[in-house]
């Protein structure tokens, strides 16, 4: 007698979830990742309009001046962070004005970014890093007065301009670029000013009666206090938002390349940070001023 053979109906592809995700989830990775957007770069000749103006970019004091203390090397690193968000600032002010209606809504969403950047960067400085540094040079709070005032300076211009851009959110046809400008004119010389001086400030105070001395514990200490810092301070600001739009503004080529290797974040999670979390708002990256580390043409002025 034959054996019973049980009738097995053949599995359908729809059966199998995993094999239908996994083309979806690299069609929207291609579509949708900045690792596959065009970005052209810069003419030889550079005299197109770029991210370098109107405010200034930051010389970092270690390029300047080739010391390696650790104020030396902490303003450095804080000049290029800086130098991201004034790409940003720039990559805002010159586009603003050319931004065509199909892409109002997305270029809010970057500058909004922008914004965010800055604000978080401003409070996780007062909150965290300005009181640290304090604590290294001997509790000493007056390194920071004219820093506190400057900021003062630029946050209510920085304040009206994230109201302008909340006002026209939902409906992005009523963004005017040449009403976000004037806005921006309004705090760019204070924001400017401050951007470049707290460099010196961080600097200079390798000259402080309280700094520590080289190869002591307390050297270490205020070494790691500013590692720790430069470490968090874009991460927790936001995955999604922030670190894309941080990592979209570096530019690797700058100071004879000196700098093409910072963040010294592994090649793929760096990778990962932009093409992965930077997919889930992908249509605002195009506003950015760099890719791949290195300068491209500004999106609306092409």
């Amino acid at each position: 007698m034959e054996p019973s053979v049980t009738y097995q109906p053949r599995r359908s592809i729809l059966d199998r979830p995993i094999l239908i995700a996994i083309p979806i989830l690299i069609g929207l990775f291609i579509t949708r990742s900045p690792f596959f957007m065009s970005a052209p770069a810069l003419d030889a000749a550079g005299v197109q309009p770029w991210a370098d103006s109107p405010i200034k970019l930051v010389t970092t004091p270690q390029f300047e001046t080739k010391k390696t203390d650790i104020f030396t090397t902490g303003a450095t690193h804080m000049a290029l962070l800086h130098n991201a968000i004034l790409r940003g600032y720039n990559s805002v002010y010159q586009q603003a004005p050319h931004v065509k209606p199909a892409d109002k809504y997305d270029f809010i969403g970057y500058a909004l970014t922008w914004h965010k950047f800055v604000a978080t960067h401003h409070d996780d400085e007062e909150a965290t890093l300005f009181p640290k540094v304090e604590e290294v040079l001997g509790g000493d709070k007056d390194i920071w007065a004219g820093t506190h005032k400057e900021h003062e300076a630029f946050l209510g211009g920085l304040a009206e301009f994230e109201k302008y851009l909340r006002s026209v959110e939902a409906n992005a046809a009523e963004f005017s670029g040449d009403a976000l400008v004037k806005i921006m004119d309004k705090f760019q010389e204070p924001f400017e000013t401050h951007f470049h001086s707290e460099i010196a400030t961080i600097a200079n105070l390798a000259a402080h009666p309280n700094a520590p001395k080289p190869g002591s514990p307390e050297e270490a200490t205020a070494s790691a206090t500013f590692k720790s810092w430069g470490k968090s301070t874009v991460t927790k600001a936001g995955t999604l938002d922030v670190v894309p739009f941080f990592l979209l503004n570096l530019d690797g080529t700058t100071e004879d390349g000196m700098w093409a290797n910072w963040p010294p974040i592994p090649a793929p999670i760096k990778w990962g940070l932009v093409n992965i979390a930077g997919a889930y708002h992908s249509r605002w990256w195009k506003f950015s001023s760099c890719a791949g580390g290195r300068p491209r043409k500004l999106y609306a002025l092409q």
